[in-house]
This record gives C-alpha cells, sequence and structure tokens, in this order.
C-alpha cells in the first residue's frame, strides 16, 4: 500500500487555513484552492476542523455545487486520507463496477466471477444495504462460512489466485469518506451530486482499480428517480474517474420494477447462482452482460461473457471465490419459516410492480436495515412470481413474502398499496440500458 503521509500537505505548509474562511468562499460562490481542500480533508479527518464547519461546508456545496477541477481535487484528497491498494503488481488488467444502488440488484454477485474467468482482476470492494436498497456483503453472508472482512494481503493475493474478491472496504481506505458520509447522513446533503461522486470514485481510486464501469439506476426503486438527474451523476462520476486516473464508463440502467424475481439475501444469492449456472431471469442476464462487456472492453480484453455462462468457467470463479473466503459454495442456503403469498386482484396483465414498494417490503420483512448498525435477516425478501407483461388469473399468488419473524408480515403487506397493477394490457418493453456515459478523454 501507498504510505498516505507523503500524499498529505505538510503540517506547516497550511498554517494560514481558516475553516471559516473556507466556508465562506464556498458559500460565495468562490473557487477553493487546490490547496485549501488538502488542508480541509485533512484537516477534518484528523479532528482539527470541527463538525459544525465541516457541516457549514458540506451544505455550501449542497446549494452551491463545486468546480470540476475542485471535485477532482476533493476527490484525491479523501484518497490521500488513507491507504491506497497497490494492485500494480497483479498479472491481470484491473476492472471495477460500481452500482447505485436499486431493488433485486445482485448483479455485482454475478459480474465478479463472469468478468474474472475471462482474464480480468476485479476488485470489488461493497458495502451493506440501508433502507430499501439491498447491500452485497449482506447478501453474501447469508452464504455459511463465508467472511466480508479481509487484509490487504488478502484481496491482493485472492486476485491473483482467483481473479475476483468481493470485501468490505478496510478502515484505511479513504477514511476521510467514511467520517464524511457519516455527517452528510445527518446534516440532508446526503442528495448532493457532487458530494455523491466524491464518496463513490474515492473509494474506488483507493482500492488500486485501472477502470471502473458504473450501473447508474434509474426509476422509483433508485436513489436517482428522475432520468436527468442520474445522468448527472453518471457525467460527473465519469469525468471524477478520469480526473484521477481511472477509466471509467457509466451505463444507466432502469429501476422501476425489481431486477431479477428475487428480493432479500439469501434469496438474490439463489437467484444469483441460476445466472451464473447459465439460466435465470432475462433482465437480470442481460443488464449483467452489457456491464461484462463495458468491463472487458475497458481491461482490454476480448472475450465473450455470454460464453463464460454456458461453459461453467464462470460458475467455477464464483465456487472458488465463495470457497476462497471461508464459504460452502455447496451448503444450503437458509429459508425462511413463515410464507405468504399476495394473491391477484384480477385476471389479466401485470401491467406495474413498483420497485420501492417492493424494497419496502422485503426491508419491513427483515431484508434490510434503517441504521447501518441494525442487523439483517438472512431469509427474509419477496418473490415475483409475476413481472409486467406477464398474465395472471385472480386469485393466483403474486408475491410470495419471505420472513423468519410472522409478526412482520402485516407491517410488509402494507408497503404493498397500491404497487400492482393488474390491467388489460401489457405495458410497453423497458431496455435494459437506457443509455451509456464515456468521458471526453
Amino acid at each position: 500500500m501507498t504510505d498516505p503521509a507523503a500524499l498529505r500537505p505538510a503540517a506547516g505548509d497550511a498554517s494560514f487555513f481558516d475553516a471559516v474562511e473556507i466556508v465562506r468562499r464556498t458559500r460565495d460562490g468562490l473557487e477553493l484552492a487546490g490547496a485549501e481542500l488538502d488542508w480541509l480533508v485533512a484537516a477534518y479527518t484528523d479532528g482539527r476542523v470541527a463538525e459544525e464547519q465541516m457541516a457549514a461546508w458540506l451544505m455550501a456545496v449542497y446549494f452551491r455545487g463545486l468546480s470540476r477541477a475542485e471535485l477532482a481535487r476533493l476527490t484525491a484528497a479523501m484518497v490521500a486520507s488513507g491507504e491506497r491498494l497497490e494492485l500494480s503488481g497483479l498479472s491481470r488488467p484491473t476492472v471495477d463496477k460500481h452500482s447505485t444502488g436499486g431493488v433485486g440488484d445482485k448483479v455485482s454477485l454475478v459480474l465478479a466471477p463472469l468478468v474474472a474467468s475471462c482474464g480480468a482482476a476485479v476488485p470489488q470492494l461493497s458495502g451493506r444495504g440501508l433502507g430499501h436498497t439491498g447491500g452485497t456483503l449482506d447478501k453474501l453472508e447469508a452464504i455459511p462460512g463465508w467472511r466480508s472482512n479481509l487484509t490487504a494481503e488478502e484481496i491482493v493475493d485472492q486476485l491473483e489466485r482467483v481473479g475476483c474478491v468481493i470485501c468490505a472496504a478496510g478502515p484505511t481506505l479513504a477514511p476521510a469518506d467514511r467520517k464524511l458520509y457519516a455527517l452528510r447522513d445527518v446534516t440532508a446533503t446526503v442528495e448532493s451530486i457532487p458530494l455523491i461522486a466524491a464518496s463513490i470514485i474515492s473509494k474506488k481510486v483507493a482500492e488500486g482499480t485501472g477502470s471502473l464501469v458504473l450501473d447508474v439506476k434509474v426509476g422509483s426503486g433508485a436513489f436517482m428517480r428522475e432520468r436527468e438527474r442520474a445522468e448527472e451523476l453518471a457525467r460527473t462520476m465519469v469525468s471524477l474517474g478520469l480526473d484521477n486516473g481511472v477509466r471509467t464508463v457509466a451505463l444507466l440502467s432502469p429501476m422501476d420494477v425489481p431486477l431479477g424475481r428475487r428480493v432479500g439475501n439469501a434469496l438474490e444469492v439463489a437467484e444469483a447462482v441460476e445466472v451464473l449456472s447459465g439460466g435465470g431471469p432475462l433482465d437480470l442476464v442481460e443488464v449483467t452482460l452489457a456491464l461484462a462487456q463495458e468491463m472487458l472492453a475497458l481491461a482490454g480484453i476480448d472475450a465473450d461473457p455470454s460464453a463464460a455462462l454456458r461453459d461453467g468457467s464462470a460458475l467455477a470463479t464464483w465456487r472458488r471465490l465463495v470457497h476462497a473466503q471461508g464459504g460452502d459454495p455447496d451448503a444450503p442456503l437458509p429459508r425462511a419459516s413463515y410464507v405468504e403469498t399476495v394473491a391477484a386482484p384480477r385476471s389479466g396483465v401485470v401491467e406495474r410492480l413498483d420497485a420501492r414498494a417492493v424494497g419496502t417490503c422485503a426491508w419491513r420483512l427483515g431484508a434490510g436495515r434503517a441504521r447501518k448498525e441494525d442487523p439483517v435477516s438472512a431469509v427474509a425478501g419477496v418473490v415475483c412470481l409475476a413481472k409486467p407483461g406477464e398474465e395472471v388469473r385472480a386469485g393466483e399468488p403474486l408475491l410470495e413474502l419471505h420472513a423468519e419473524d410472522p409478526s412482520r408480515l402485516a407491517r410488509a403487506r402494507g408497503a404493498l398499496e397500491g404497487a400492482v397493477v393488474v390491467g388489460d394490457e401489457p405495458p410497453p418493453p423497458t431496455p435494459a440500458i437506457l443509455g451509456r456515459i464515456a468521458g471526453d478523454r
């Protein structure tokens, strides 16, 4: 790992900087010098800038934004606040993927071993779910024995041996981001596009990947519900990745309907294995293959990812990945003790299945958390037995609700009020990918 001390400004170089003045300048729309941003991030991380001062600066950024140069320097300073994984010695080209989150989005579970089976190294440092969106680590922890916490040495070794790793980011990688995110969470500044972009890209730069594909979700179940804002976030992150030396491309994908048919931790692992075995829902397969093709192109690898699903090589890499992190790929996944169904109100065609409502239902069943420290249930979740465009008969099951605590079922059902519409005409088809945004250099 790179020594972070070598990247920080020397203490004596910034003795004239003042947090109040920096807040004032950003508030007034004036551009900060790079050294000011270096000092601000380092001083806040070290505790020399007070929480209320940084909160004021975040709010100023929320309303005023940052220039491209300021944002690139802020991100670099966040990276420099900690260590950086050194992956240049790997025999494979490195490429990673980040999703802005959605309902039923288990793409990472398929994508990392799939792209690794084609010859890349995929250092997937992932997070946990919060609210209606799921977390990759929560899903994988449904596998008996699997562990998310790895040392830097274990990460590098596994990337060389297996080709991919999915694990938690250690506390030494971009610690400024961890501290800033916690403050954003309690100061109503989470939605700021520059701050979202800096948070995501700083972690990806710190993990040492050479290239990055972003999956920016759009729709009711996504963080960005409006396409215009999703495109703005995608453009910002692509530019920011390039400005920090990471080849970056973004795809926009829909999230008005859950991705795949299963929502919940163990349920999504099972569906991911179906895709790795050459099956699985078409929408999930299409999004995964589109992202895989972009990742392989950035890594300079000429390979067909669909062939790796058909010939079993992606599944074999998945098994090595699980085993390398202490899990048993042959162990049965946990199952819910209580399963209830939601029936179709009439015969017809499913016109709508709202992703956010399904995600909220799964959360209330125990699959998600309201606070980062809350536990999650491995077995809780929702199975979508019918999706938009499919015919149903009155009284037929539309959804299955899975829980380990039956007291959660009634409240979970309440989240589905108005979420499913059965009519006479199928909705227009939605493409797997809504758009692509590449950089300017």
